[in-house]
């Protein structure tokens, strides 16, 4: 891919945000820039967060997360917007917008919604996009009318979707003949959509079985569609998912002792750095590493002073927690995703002389991890942000 400069950067970025030119003070070019960043803005302000990348997210959304990325990456732009961007969008890096550890490369983007190419001055052009009759088997799928009471399934929607992001609910794909029942969740053509309920069973053509559903989709709407008709939508939409319940057996995460019949999963565990560096012998107390493993912790650091994971230095171990009958890799992403906003940003060298930026360290005091991880095991998790400033939990 060849190197592309600043200016032909904006010009992309104006040709992708597509406004007329208004008679201001400031040019066309940074009107453009101007209002294709009030568009990330409104996203924001709507739902609460920046736009993220990921399978199963809107299509707006997830134009919005590359644009944002673009314009971080862009001095220029950044320079256009630096009075405009009264949240600190442009602070934050590209990459604490992902939803997931993960990161969606642009096979995944162009096999589920886009795929975004660099063209000519066109930096962001879409290239491909899905049809959206073709994504929501519109053919099947009855009129949608507003949802009248849509203020008592909000705050579901809302919940559902930052256990989501905090990793306390799965999807899996949601398959042909699929059972439907009242209080399933799926995601289709991007959105949320939720069964509130259903009539009475009917008798179709070949003795097949059938009933009206009642379907709630998260963007205030809803739709009166026969139970053979939503399971053909989901089928033929390719990015669909089930959303499964939060996990069952989150309560008995955590232990003293594992209880018969429980299988056991290790433990997480925080520890504390003895590094002579500057940074971390100031804030010793304050800067740990949060892990999970299904080893002995003992033998996992027994190492430490010569793995750039653990700061080339030898650490000691403050609080460990007993896990049984969990997925420890799902566990750990979410209480390191949990506290990202206060990660440590520390560079050193290795033995080799090469850089290593170690991942698993956060500014965060022990009690407020212990609070952390309290709230996962009582399924409170999700109402809660760790806020860097105040070196606490705060509702969301």
């Amino acid at each position: 891919m060849s190197e592309i400069d600043d200016e032909t950067l904006m010009k992309g970025l104006a040709e992708d945000f597509g406004v007329e030119e208004k008679p201001t003070g400031r040019s066309a070019l940074e009107q453009r820039i101007l209002a294709g960043f009030e568009e990330i803005e409104r996203f924001v302000e709507q739902h609460g967060r920046v736009p993220q990348h990921g399978e199963g997210r809107d299509i707006f959304e997830r134009l919005y997360a590359v644009r944002l990325d673009r314009l971080r990456q862009s001095p220029e732009c950044r320079a256009v917007l630096k009075d405009a961007d009264v949240r600190g969008l442009l602070g934050e890096s590209p990459d604490s917008t992902r939803s997931a550890p993960d990161e969606p490369d642009d096979a995944e983007l162009q096999a589920s919604l886009a795929e975004l190419e660099p063209a000519g001055d066109d930096i962001t052009k879409l290239t491909h996009v899905r049809s959206h009759e073709e994504l929501k088997a519109a053919e099947e799928v009855a009129q949608r009318t507003p949802c009248a009471d849509f203020a008592k399934f909000r705050p579901m929607f809302e919940k559902v979707q930052q256990e989501l992001n905090a990793g306390l609910r799965q999807t899996e794909k949601f398959h042909q003949d699929g059972k439907l029942e009242p209080g399933d969740l799926f995601i289709l053509s991007g959105q949320k959509v939720f069964v509130a309920a259903a009539g009475e069973l009917m008798m179709k053509e070949f003795g097949r079985e059938d009933r009206r559903l009642r379907v709630i989709f998260d963007n205030g709407t809803e739709s009166n569609l026969l139970l053979r008709s939503l399971q053909r939508a989901l089928h033929k939409d390719a990015g669909n998912r089930r959303i499964l319940p939060p996990d069952a057996g989150a309560a008995s995460l955590f232990s003293d002792a594992i209880e018969d019949g429980d299988l056991a999963s290790g433990c997480i565990y925080v520890l504390r750095s003895k590094s002579n560096h500057p940074f971390v012998a100031e804030h010793r107390t304050l800067i740990h590493k949060i892990g999970v493993t299904g080893g002995d912790v003992k033998s996992r650091i027994a190492n430490a002073k010569k793995e750039p994971t653990f700061l080339l230095a030898d650490v000691e171990i403050v609080a460990t927690f007993k896990l049984a009958n969990i997925n420890r890799k799902t566990l750990e992403a979410l209480l390191q995703r949990f506290f990202g906003r206060a990660r440590l940003d520390l560079e050193l060298k290795d033995r080799f002389g090469g850089q290593v930026e170690p991942r698993e360290w956060f500014l965060v005091p022990l009690p407020v991890i212990d609070e952390a991880i309290q709230r996962i095991k009582d399924g409170s998790i999700s109402n809660f942000r760790y806020d860097p400033d105040t070196l606490r939990l705060i509702s969301r």
